[in-house]
């Protein structure tokens, strides 16, 4: 795919002997792909990501996959706490939630699908560690959001996406419960890679998580509750790699 070169200065070595095989979507959250790309390559920002991918398709090019972009920040996935030393970051213009969040047009997404695939075959990155930055960093974050078409990338194999569960009616689990449900609920988020407590209480950040999770998996309901169907999607995810 051809590439526009816009280098950024913000970046430093990986760690040696770190794998690369996580894969980082975000979106820029700003006005404009111009100014998300001016902020990503102006030094006193700190900030940056490997690819811009723009809603036209232009796919930009900012830091070499061999060095680690600032994008990711603090967060966690699968145990791992330095998310930026191991993965690849594509920013996906879009204003976010805050300047105007709208859908994503089909050439940005096939731009994201080609772009992703050709990094895939590069690098050792298996489908449950293509991600949102929400399920890095699930207190601080919501980016790619809710409108983000996950099912369509997991259909040219960029992630996984579950199979709708059969699910019958049941009570979902409000704030500040506690129970065993819970604590098995939770342990399963921490097995698929999420930073969440093993309490049996749907605490804050037990929600946090869930709310990410459900963002990316359940688009049209993200509460934050835990619920059958929400359990049921973990379920068919867990057994999709694990068997």
């Amino acid at each position: 795919m051809s590439l526009i070169k816009q280098p950024s200065p913000n970046h430093d070595a990986r760690p040696a002997g770190t794998p690369i095989d996580t894969l980082v979507l975000h979106y820029t959250g700003m006005p404009t792909g111009a100014a998300a790309l001016g902020q990503l390559c102006d030094a006193s920002a700190k900030v940056s990501a490997h690819y811009v991918v723009e809603e036209d398709g232009r796919v930009f090019h900012l830091v070499d996959e061999k060095r680690r972009a600032w994008h990711a920040g603090i967060g966690s996935w699968r145990g791992h706490r330095d998310v930026n030393a191991r993965s690849i970051g594509i920013e996906i213009v879009n204003p976010g939630h805050e300047f105007g969040y709208r859908a994503f047009p089909a050439k940005q997404m096939a731009a994201v699908r080609d772009l992703a695939r050709d990094i895939m075959g590069r690098h050792p990155i298996p489908a449950r560690n293509v991600i949102a930055h929400s399920d890095a960093a699930p207190e601080r974050k919501e980016d790619p959001g809710e409108l983000f078409d996950w099912a369509f990338l997991a259909s040219k194999g960029v992630g996984l996406w579950p199979k709708p569960p059969r699910v019958t009616a049941a009570r979902a689990f409000e704030p500040g419960a506690r129970d065993p449900a819970i604590a098995d609920a939770q342990g399963k988020l921490a097995r698929w890679g999420y930073d969440v407590p093993t309490n049996g209480e749907l605490d804050k950040k037990t929600e946090r998580v869930l709310v990410a999770f459900q963002r990316h998996f359940r688009q049209q309901r993200f509460d934050g509750r835990l619920d059958a169907e929400t359990v049921a999607l973990l379920d068919a995810l867990l057994h999709a790699v694990d068997g």
